[in-house]
C-alpha cells in the first residue's frame, strides 16, 4: 500500500517566503524605515506615514498567518476531501502543474491501482513572474513530469475520467489562456469524466488575507466563465477555509 507523503510543519509558510522573499524584504524594510522617520517628522507628515505604514504592516504579518493556516493548519493537503467529490475512482487520471507539484505522489498514494499522467505546463514566455521561477528552483518532485503546452496536451480525445488543478492555472493571466487549457482538458476527459479545479479567489476575503497581492487571483465568476467558454459545467462548489474554492467540473453535454 501506498503511503500518503507528509508535509513538514511549516512547510506551506516557508514556501511562501521562499518564493516571495524579495516582496517580504523590500516591505519589512520600508516599513522599518518608516518606523525611524515617524519620531523626527512634523505631525502631519507623521500621521501620512502612520496611515501608509499599519496596512503595510498588518498584511505583511496577515499573508504569512493566513498562508501557514491554509497551507500548514487545515488538512489541505491531505486530499482526502478529492474521493468524497469525484463521482467513482479514476482509472486514468491527469495533474497539471506550473512546477510546483506538491499533489502528484498524494494523488498516486490515494489512487494506488489508476494510471497516472504529469504535466508541467510551464512557459517562461507566458508565465514571468519571478515567484514562479523561484517555485521551480527550490522545488525537487518525486514524481516526474512530462513538459507540454497548455493548449496543446499531446493525449487521445476522451483519455482520463480525472483530472487536477490544483493552484495552477491562475498562472495563465489572461482568460482565453485559461479557456484554452480548460478546453484541451475537456478534450481528454472521458465524457463522465471529473475535473478538479483548486485555487484562491479575489474576493474579500483574500484582499484582508494578502492585500493588494489578492490581485493575482481571479474571481469565482472569472473561473466560471473560463469553464462555459470551454465547454465544461459546474457540477458543484465547495470553499476549503475561506481562502480557497474548489471546483469540480464535467464536459457539458
Amino acid at each position: 500500500m501506498n503511503t500518503i507523503p507528509s508535509r513538514r510543519p511549516y512547510q506551506g509558510v516557508v514556501q511562501i517566503l521562499q518564493f516571495n522573499w524579495r516582496f517580504y524584504v523590500a516591505t519589512a524594510g520600508s516599513i522599518g524605515v518608516a518606523l525611524l522617520a515617524l519620531p523626527i517628522l512634523p505631525g502631519p507628515g507623521r500621521t501620512v506615514l502612520a496611515l501608509g505604514t499599519a496596512p503595510a504592516l498588518f498584511w505583511l504579518a496577515s499573508s504569512l498567518l493566513v498562508s501557514h493556516y491554509v497551507y500548514d493548519r487545515f488538512p489541505l493537503y491531505d486530499l482526502n476531501w478529492v474521493c468524497s467529490v469525484l463521482c467513482r475512482m479514476p482509472r486514468r487520471w491527469i495533474n497539471i502543474h506550473c512546477g510546483l507539484d506538491e499533489t502528484s505522489a498524494l494523488l498516486t498514494a490515494i489512487f494506488p491501482d489508476a494510471s497516472s499522467q504529469v504535466v508541467d505546463i510551464f512557459d517562461p514566455l507566458v508565465m514571468t513572474e519571478t515567484s514562479i521561477r523561484a517555485a521551480r528552483r527550490v522545488t525537487h518532485h518525486t514524481i516526474p513530469s512530462s513538459s507540454m503546452q497548455h493548449d496543446s496536451l499531446a493525449f487521445p480525445v476522451e483519455w482520463f475520467d480525472a483530472a487536477f488543478c490544483i493552484f495552477a492555472a491562475h498562472e495563465l493571466r489572461h482568460h482565453d489562456q485559461r479557456v484554452r487549457l480548460f478546453g484541451e482538458i475537456a478534450r481528454i476527459l472521458t465524457p463522465d469524466g471529473e475535473f478538479i479545479l483548486m485555487e484562491h479567489s479575489r474576493d474579500w476575503h483574500n484582499f484582508l488575507a494578502f492585500g493588494p497581492g489578492f490581485l493575482h487571483f481571479f474571481s469565482e465568476s472569472a473561473w466560471r466563465k473560463a469553464a462555459s467558454d470551454a465547454g465544461l459545467t459546474v457540477l458543484t462548489e465547495l470553499s476549503m477555509t475561506p481562502f480557497v474554492h474548489v471546483y469540480v467540473l464535467r464536459r457539458a453535454i
